[in-house]
C-alpha cells in the first residue's frame, strides 16, 4: 500500500500501516466505512461487493487497533456479525501489535432488536454490549442480560451517543470504531461525537441502488480535515478529521 498524502509518498510496511491508522490516545471515535465513487456503502446490502484486500486489511487492523466495535443493530443483522474471537484473524493480529486478543462488539439499537440467540451474544467470549434507550421493551433488555449481554440505557426515548461513549469508557472501552451504518453515522455526526473519518473509496459506480454513506441531508455542513490518502489497486485508503467533534 502506497502512501501519496501526505507527503513525503512511500510504501508502507504492516508497522507504517498500523501507525497511519493508530488512534490517539484516551476517548475516541473513528468511524470506517467503505463506499464507491459515487456514494454507495453497500451492493445487494453487503458491503463486500464494494471492497478489496487492502480494504480488508485495513477493516482488520482498525478493529486490532481500537477497544471495541460500535454497529447499529442494521448492520450487524445484515452483514452477519459475530464475536472478535482470540484466534480469530483480527485476535491474532491484536495479539501481535500487543493488544488483548478478544475485544467487544457493541450494538446500538433504540429498540433492544438483538436475538439472544444470536452468533454475536451467545458464541462471545467477551460480553457483547447492547446500547439502547429507556424506551426498549424492559423484558427484552432482561432477557438479553440474562443471555450475558452487557445492557448499557442511555437515553430515555433514544440513545443518547455522548452518554454511551461515557459508559464504554467507564468500562475501559476509550477508542472505538464504529462500522455504520448510516443511520448510526448521522447520529454520531449531529451529537458531534465523531472524532475521525476512515473513507476507503472503490473505484466503481453503482448508481442508484443501496444505502447511501448518509442518505439523509445534514442540518449543517460538517468540515473534515484531510489527514492521509492511501492507494492500492486503484482503491483510494482515505482518513479525515472532523471538525465538528472538536
Amino acid at each position: 500500500m502506497r502512501r501519496l498524502f501526505p507527503e513525503p509518498a512511500a510504501e508502507l510496511d504492516d508497522a507504517g500501516l498500523a501507525e497511519a491508522y493508530r488512534l490517539p490516545e484516551g476517548r475516541s471515535l473513528l468511524v470506517n466505512f467503505v463506499t464507491s465513487l459515487d456514494g454507495a456503502v453497500t451492493v445487494e446490502e453487503r458491503s463486500a461487493g464494494l471492497g478489496s484486500p487492502g480494504d480488508k486489511r485495513v477493516f482488520r487492523l482498525l478493529r486490532a487497533l481500537a477497544d471495541v466495535v460500535l454497529v447499529g443493530h442494521g448492520t450487524a443483522a445484515a452483514e452477519d456479525y459475530r464475536p472478535v474471537l482470540p484466534d480469530s484473524t483480527v485476535g491474532r493480529l491484536r495479539a501481535a501489535l500487543g493488544r488483548p486478543p478478544g475485544m467487544p462488539v457493541a450494538v446500538v439499537s433504540r429498540r433492544a432488536s438483538l436475538d439472544p440467540a444470536s452468533r454475536l451474544v451467545a458464541a462471545a467470549q467477551l460480553p457483547t454490549v447492547l446500547v439502547t434507550c429507556a424506551a426498549a421493551d424492559p423484558d427484552r433488555r432482561a432477557r438479553l442480560a440474562d443471555a450475558g449481554v452487557d445492557v448499557l440505557v442511555c437515553g430515555d426515548d433514544d440513545v443518547d451517543l455522548p452518554a454511551a461513549l461515557a459508559a464504554l469508557a467507564d468500562r475501559g472501552l476509550e477508542q472505538v470504531v464504529c462500522e455504520g451504518g448510516p443511520q448510526l453515522f448521522r447520529a454520531a455526526l449531529r451529537a458531534g461525537v465523531v472524532d475521525d473519518l476512515a473513507l476507503s473509496v472503490s473505484p466503481v459506480l453503482v448508481g442508484a441502488a443501496g444505502a447511501r454513506l448518509l442518505g439523509e441531508e445534514l442540518a449543517d455542513r460538517i468540515p473534515l480535515e484531510l489527514r492521509q490518502v492511501l492507494e492500492e489497486d486503484g482503491m483510494l485508503f482515505t482518513r479525515y478529521g472532523v471538525r465538528a467533534a472538536r
